[in-house]
């Protein structure tokens, strides 16, 4: 089934899906009135956010550039999405029940065998823990953004993760950027509060919000100089909830430093960062030089630790001026990142 939306100068369906676990999921098929000649690529989000994203409202989005370029885009709401049904997830069940079932959605919608996958924070961990256990056999180029298997934050972030989230995880399930706008409980009042008293960098609370769910850091997510007002705004109906399941894997993976399976599926090794990758794609690690939130050198060590195995096969791109969301969100991202990301995915594989 799938439900037509006017609202982009394309065609767009809402695709639904079930994960392996039985959630309802969906992605957004996004396509213009050529047939598109170089095959599917599926965008996978952050945590919540959503599929939207990748739409901010710039001269020309990723959307659009990989459009222009002949592609096939579907755009994938995963289970941090914050246009499905909430819920205290973890990568484990984003990489076992999620990212192949969406593959597998797309290989069906468009019989083509294989798949490209541009990919971003969260969903890039949990992408990409999925492809190195050998889930997604159908997927055989991937552009990461931001973190893969090799999570580095800020030393204040690391403190963060350790002392402060175990607490507050105590006492509420979720933070929601939303509560600028209305705090339902206590603490998120509370908390609420610290926001306004820590966060000066601009007057949207939304933005300040995200930098005190994702990290330390005036802002964290983005250079304020590389938004333009419009996208500013915009921003503010763009995050919600994220559960603190998430942060408390992410504070042992961050402490490990590598991802950590913690719900140990069968499909998923307790050592899916450390071994052989399973997968044949060729990766291309996309880093902010200016990020805040991951430091470039998460991508880094994971570039570095796929090249052990397959040598000059992989790619890394630091991209100077940017930070994290930026990368897509960016007023000159078309000029500065998006060339780089299609002339990768352009490559013969």
């Amino acid at each position: 089934m799938s439900i037509e939306s006017t609202s982009s100068p394309y065609h767009e369906e809402v695709v639904p899906f079930f994960a392996g676990d039985g959630r309802e999921l969906n992605l957004i098929h996004v396509h213009g009135d050529q047939e598109a000649t170089r095959g599917p690529v599926v965008l996978v989000h952050g945590a919540g956010v959503r599929a939207n994203i990748f739409r901010a409202p710039v001269r020309k989005t990723v959307v659009d550039a990989l459009i222009e370029d002949g592609y096939d885009v579907w755009l994938e709401n995963w289970r941090a999405s914050i246009d499905v049904a909430p819920s205290e997830w973890t990568l484990d069940q984003a990489a076992v029940h999620d990212h192949p079932a969406a593959i597998r959605a797309v290989v069906r919608a468009t019989g083509h065998d294989t798949v490209k996958a541009i990919v971003h924070c969260q969903g890039s961990t949990s992408f990409a823990m999925a492809a190195a256990a050998g889930l997604l056999p159908q997927v055989d180029v991937i552009i990461t953004n931001a973190v893969s298997l090799h999570p580095v934050v800020p030393h204040a972030a690391e403190l963060k993760l350790k002392y402060a989230v175990p607490p507050v995880s105590r006492l509420i399930p979720y933070l929601d950027p939303q509560w600028s706008f209305g705090a339902p409980t206590l603490t998120a009042k509370a908390l609420t509060l610290l926001v306004r008293a820590f966060h000066h960098e601009c007057d949207n609370l939304v933005c300040r919000w995200s930098s005190f769910t994702y990290g330390v850091g005036f802002p964290v997510l983005w250079r304020h100089e590389n938004l333009n007002p419009a996208t500013h705004a915009w921003l503010e109906n763009e995050f919600a909830k994220v559960p603190f399941t998430f942060f408390l894997q992410m504070k042992e993976c961050v402490r490990a430093g590598h991802l950590l399976p913690v719900e140990h599926h069968p499909a998923l090794p307790d050592d899916v960062a450390e071994r052989e990758p399973q997968t044949d794609a060729r990766w291309v690690f996309f880093a902010g030089a200016e990020n805040r939130c991951f430091l470039p050198e998460s991508q880094r060590r994971t570039f570095e630790h796929f090249e052990r195995f397959r040598p000059g096969y992989h790619a890394l791109h630091v991209v100077p001026e940017y930070g994290h969301l930026d990368m897509f969100m960016g007023q000159d991202a078309s000029r500065d990142v998006f060339p780089l990301i299609l002339a990768e995915l352009d490559k013969p594989v």
